[in-house]
């Protein structure tokens, strides 16, 4: 039985690790921190990657913790709204968006992988560092000075992965786009019909909120999980960068114009007690992710900056294509021909990122909104809208059923 060893029990290295395991392949997985938490705060699923985790048999699982993301709304600073885009079964997708705790999705696959797996099939405290490999074999190096030979490797340790350094020795910094990200989740009344994904805003000042938790929405209330982003001339902390570095919430005062009809965002912000900052990075596409018995995956092949909720989705699109062809050819030319299908996709899905993805609409708007008092319907077509929404949707991989 061939056997695959994955770096990184993040998101895109426990999916794999399913997805390998319903091929038959013999799965382990090495996590470079001590002791695995439910850390983090919001993230978003895409309907074609939640399909993934349906198929794998997580649907009742997510319905019982995320919350079934009804649309997107994007606002103008004023209030308006420039555009609505459907996320929901209803709406004609395969599958629902879930906007869902980064930490609380991460368990939920752990503890199916410790089900179906094994508790030994996923060990913390086993920093990769490295890797050998021989013609038919790949030795994967830790740490503490121990090893693990194996069929195959994968790096899913995220964006400052050792196996993408040591595939890619000379690659150049992180590269950073101005802004910085504060964040932050903390419990509200419900806005708007409890369901809704809010981003308001333009380039350099933004504000982006959405609910968590569909346990607390049953129970009449939020989870809030918000997202602050502003451009900074200086850059701060982007090297180093950590998604737990601590942070104030002095950038408040970017949002006093905000006029939101259903949230006051200043109430948000000054009600949350556990605020974190992390620059808006990402790096080039890759020539290759993929040497012999070792290939990449999610953040580690391919971060991206955070619009249209792509980082955990096509992190999960990789697994599910990975262990696709693997099962085809379980070897070097089965890592090839999944990076041959991967590779161009997510590297157009990161410079389209750069450009704003779908938020575009954003600036769209800015750019011929002056006040309150303006009508959106006066200033852009809904078909110019519907051509940014659409366009990316064909970018990122998301459609409508056909009838």
């Amino acid at each position: 039985m061939t056997e695959i060893a994955i770096a990184g029990a993040g998101i895109g290295g426990l999916t794999a690790a399913l997805c390998l395991h319903e091929k038959g392949f013999k799965v382990r997985v090495f996590e470079a921190v001590p002791e695995l938490k439910p850390l983090g705060v919001g993230i978003n699923l895409m309907p074609h990657s939640s399909r993934v985790l349906h198929d794998l048999g997580l649907g009742d699982g997510l319905d019982e913790i995320a919350i079934r993301t009804r649309c997107i709304e994007y606002r103008t600073k004023y209030g308006h709204l420039i555009q609505s885009d459907p996320r929901n079964v209803e709406a004609g997708f395969v599958a629902p968006q879930y906007s869902i705790h980064r930490g609380e999705l991460q368990f939920l696959l752990l503890e199916t992988v410790w089900e179906r797996l094994g508790r030994d099939a996923v060990q913390a405290n086993k920093p990769v560092e490295g890797f050998s490999q021989t013609g038919d074999r790949v030795s994967v190096h830790f740490a503490d000075g121990g090893s693990h030979d194996c069929d195959l490797l994968i790096g899913a340790e995220g964006l400052r992965s050792k196996v993408r350094r040591q595939l890619h020795p000379d690659e150049g910094p992180l590269c950073y786009e101005g802004t910085m990200m504060f964040r932050g989740a903390v419990e509200t009344d419900v806005i708007g019909d409890g369901k809704t994904m809010v981003i308001a805003g333009n380039h350099d000042v933004k504000f982006v909120t959405y609910p968590i938790s569909e346990k607390l929405r049953k129970k009449g209330r939020a989870l809030t999980n918000w997202v602050a982003e502003v451009r900074h001339d200086t850059p701060r902390h982007i090297q180093d960068a950590d998604w737990s570095r601590g942070a104030t919430i002095d950038f408040i005062k970017e949002f006093d114009d905000f006029q939101m009809a259903d949230m006051n965002i200043a109430e948000i912000l000054k009600a949350s007690s556990n605020v974190t900052e992390f620059p808006m990075v990402d790096r080039d596409p890759l020539p290759f992710w993929s040497r012999g018995r070792v290939s990449l995956l999610g953040d580690a092949a391919h971060p991206m900056y955070p619009m249209g909720a792509n980082g955990a989705t096509q992190a999960i699109l990789d697994a599910e294509v990975l262990a696709d062809e693997l099962s085809k050819n379980p070897g070097p030319d089965g890592l090839k021909a999944y990076e041959e299908i991967r590779l161009p996709f997510t590297a157009n899905v990161v410079l389209t990122n750069r450009k704003g993805g779908p938020e575009q609409v954003l600036d769209i708007a800015d750019a011929r909104v002056k006040g309150p008092d303006d009508r959106i319907e006066d200033l852009i077509t809904r078909e110019e809208l519907e051509q940014v929404a659409a366009n990316y949707r064909n970018v990122s991989g998301f459609q409508k059923k056909t009838a």
